[in-house]
């Protein structure tokens, strides 16, 4: 098994639940970590023998583009399209960031974090 990351991905968006943030956007960041079995493509030096990561940061970008009022919502979707799409992810974990949030203080950023398995 190994760990490919794609870290710090930074994209605006139009997610929320306030009109607000539906009209005039945020900033996001999103960090996606995937576990597969990285040997086969060690030994072969083939992109077709592992997980692109050009792929990954397109998921990632395509589904952000569609706003959703919740984040957990997006993750989700994230998540559902890498297991639908590549067969070589065993397990997935996305985090995305809304930076700056408009919660009425001085808050960097609210992350969530959803984390699935391949089911069998």
């Amino acid at each position: 098994m190994g760990i490919i990351k794609v870290e710090n991905i930074r994209i605006f968006a139009y997610h929320g639940c306030l009109k607000e943030e539906t009209k005039i956007g945020s900033d996001y960041r999103v960090d996606l970590e995937v576990e597969a079995n990285l040997q086969t493509s060690a030994n072969t030096d083939k992109l077709s023998d592992t997980v692109d990561y050009v792929f990954l940061n397109r998921v990632i970008k395509e589904e952000m583009s569609m706003a959703s009022h919740l984040l957990e919502t997006v993750a989700k979707r994230i998540l559902t399209r890498i297991f639908n799409e590549d067969r070589l992810v065993n397990k997935a974990t996305v985090w995305v960031s809304k930076l700056n949030p408009p919660i009425g203080g001085d808050v960097e950023r609210v992350t969530i974090k959803m984390t699935e398995n391949r089911k069998n």
